[in-house]
């Protein structure tokens, strides 16, 4: 298994299988139990990491960098600026130069329409593993630490709980649909019955939703669609409230938060999470609209493992590092 992640692209957890995603969960696991109690896992000694950032982030930079630097490597914080991106070098010419300095590259690029194809052209002609920070379609790291969470909380036993994704109302800026739409497609496969709930302005992209239904139905779980917030909340194990942009309604940023004012009492309080399951979780990929997609009583509050699964980031981003890292392919 280890020989056959080396050296592969990491862009959305749709294109590894389970069991390779079951390997990332076992060594985040290990390196995690390690990190706790200070033993030194040096598995990337003097390894190089190019992290390309066109958005400015907190948890992904900071994951990565310190994550490389836990496993003994180094880690580049890059931004266009910084680069001759700037002049419009091709994205072939920059992997085809990175891949002779280093040994990864991740790259942040979420721009509607262009991150993802950036990302897979950068893959392309890159001769080392190319990792998605986050793009247009996928956020597949934030899944993963997401699944992660869910399965440390509930005794890994998610098969038919209830994880409902959804939509949040904010004022902050218009956000990328990946986080939802990776969500979506990485539950069902280990067996979790989805709930997806948005305003009708606020869809997915609809070849993702028709994949995540045939994800629940390979894996004979449940993929339901409601445009109601409570009945997402109703009974559910896990609640991921967060707001998303309405992309596949208008591209433009002013218009998608004028949409969305209609939708002001979308959001997660004490009241709606009465609703919930027993023992239920609430997570958030963070920062959270404090206010606005949540109130601080539920994300301070006894529910909220949003910290957990940004400590995740950490440990699943170390996985796939090592994983796809160690030796050069």
């Amino acid at each position: 298994m280890h020989s056959l992640l080396r050296g592969k692209h990491f862009i959305s957890t749709q294109e590894w299988t389970k069991e390779e995603l079951n390997m990332v969960l076992d060594v985040a696991r290990d390196l995690k139990r390690q990190f706790a109690i200070g033993i030194p896992h040096r598995l990337l000694q003097d390894k190089t990491l190019f992290m390309m950032f066109f958005e400015q982030s907190t948890r992904t930079r900071n994951s990565h960098e310190a994550g490389m630097t836990q496993l003994g490597g180094h880690a580049h914080d890059l931004t266009p600026d910084k680069m001759q991106i700037s002049h419009g070098e091709a994205p072939k010419d920059t992997a085809k130069v990175l891949s002779r300095y280093g040994h990864g590259i991740s790259i942040r690029n979420c721009f509607y329409g262009i991150g993802n194809k950036y990302i897979r052209e950068v893959a392309e002609h890159s001769s080392i593993p190319i990792f998605n920070m986050q793009c247009d379609i996928y956020h597949p790291n934030q899944a993963m630490a997401d699944l992660m969470t869910i399965q440390e909380k509930f005794s890994n036993e998610v098969k038919g709980k209830k994880v409902s994704v959804i939509w949040a109302y904010t004022r902050s800026y218009m956000k990328p649909l990946s986080v939802p739409q990776s969500q979506i497609l990485l539950f069902p496969r280990f067996g979790m019955d989805v709930t997806l709930a948005f305003p009708e302005e606020f869809q997915l992209m609809p070849e993702i939703v028709e994949q995540a239904k045939e994800n629940a139905a390979a894996t004979g779980s449940k993929f339901t669609i409601t445009h109601d917030m409570d009945e997402a909340f109703a009974g559910a194990h896990v609640v991921i409230p967060k707001s998303w942009g309405a992309q596949l309604t208008t591209t433009d940023e002013k218009e998608s938060l004028a949409l969305g004012e209609k939708y002001r009492d979308w959001i997660c309080d004490e009241r709606r999470m009465a609703m919930t399951a027993q023992n239920s979780i609430y997570l958030h990929a963070l920062p959270a609209d404090r206010g606005n997609e949540v109130t601080d009583a539920v994300i301070d509050g006894p529910h909220s493992v949003v910290f957990d699964a940004a400590e995740n980031r950490l440990h699943i981003t170390k996985a796939l590092l090592a994983l796809c890292m160690a030796g050069r392919p």
